[in-house]
């Protein structure tokens, strides 16, 4: 079917949890659901940053039904208290695994649990919290998982050998390491699912293109953005930039298109931005070999097999 990103397929009824939803990427994926008539529960660290997405939803968005959960997706524990609570609801529709840090640290820093930071915030608590809600999304017909892979993925590559990078830190490659290693196992967790008889369950991926700050809507307290950084991303048009209004319709597409299949890949049509289609994803993204270290090492981080 032709995909038009401005107008959805109603989703009233349907649950979905996005991780990192009180600004950029998460917080337009979070509303452009809610648009849709899905109820939004907004996973964030911060209670007043996620307070203001709240308030800015249901403003944008007429009889909005959103809530708010504290999660620290850094934090292991966090994540093991959060999915008790997911694992309770009637039914879990999607989840969205957004939350990142995206700008890196000079410095090679650590979570509470001892790992390095970037990791254990954009990929780890991930694969934990996907572990502990399984059972919700298992119980609920045509469930999604959405892992947030990166463009940076073709521009950097790595074989995930050296995970915690004690003694070769590098910011970039810090973050570039997260992403691929999202994307993996948003591939590999949809194979796990059909060989264990958990297929229903689908498993997608997509990545938001170059989007940026300036180029995004101002939203109070979400979205605010200097006049200066306004001009200097304008610029960014010229290199194929684009908004995170529009860097959310790729993820919004992978997870409620009723014509996706788990193991799908969406992105910008032209790579960088443009309307959400399916894409071929990078050769190590898919690598069953390099796929089944990762998912050993994760699941002996977390202390728990995963399924």
């Amino acid at each position: 079917m032709s995909w038009n990103p401005r107008s959805l397929p109603s989703q009233v009824g349907k649950t979905f949890v996005v991780t990192g939803a009180n600004a950029g990427l998460g917080y337009f994926t979070s509303e452009q659901l809610a648009g849709a008539g899905a109820h939004v529960i907004l996973a964030c660290r911060n209670e007043a940053r996620a307070n203001a997405a709240l308030a800015a939803i249901r403003a944008r968005v007429p009889a909005a039904s959103v809530s708010f959960l504290q999660l620290d997706v850094s934090d292991l524990q966090s994540v093991r208290d959060v999915s008790e609570t997911l694992r309770a609801l009637p039914r879990l529709d999607g989840l969205i695994l957004n939350a990142g840090i995206v700008h890196p640290s000079a410095d090679r820093l650590v979570s509470l649990d001892g790992n390095e930071l970037i990791f254990a915030t954009n990929f780890l608590g991930h694969f934990a919290l996907t572990a502990g809600t399984l059972m919700a999304l298992r119980r609920t017909p045509g469930s999604r998982v959405v892992s947030l892979g990166s463009v940076i993925s073709r521009l950097m590559d790595s074989s995930l050998d050296d995970l915690q990078l004690a003694t070769t830190y590098n910011g970039w490659k810090a973050y570039a390491q997260s992403k691929i290693a999202m994307q993996v196992f948003g591939f590999e967790l949809d194979r796990r699912l059909r060989a264990n008889g958990a297929g229903m369950v689908q498993s997608l991926v997509a990545h938001p293109g170059y989007s940026i700050s300036g180029l995004t809507p101002t939203i109070p307290s979400v979205n605010e953005i200097t006049p200066a950084k306004r001009v200097i991303d304008g610029l960014q048009l010229l290199v194929g930039a684009q908004s995170k209004q529009q860097g959310a319709w790729p993820t919004v597409r992978a997870a409620i298109d009723p014509d996706a299949h788990g193991g799908d890949y969406f992105g910008p049509r032209f790579l960088t931005r443009g309307k959400p289609t399916r894409q071929p994803a990078t050769r190590t993204s898919r690598d069953r070999g390099v796929a089944a270290k990762l998912w050993e090492r994760a699941e002996t981080l977390i202390g728990e097999p995963f399924l």
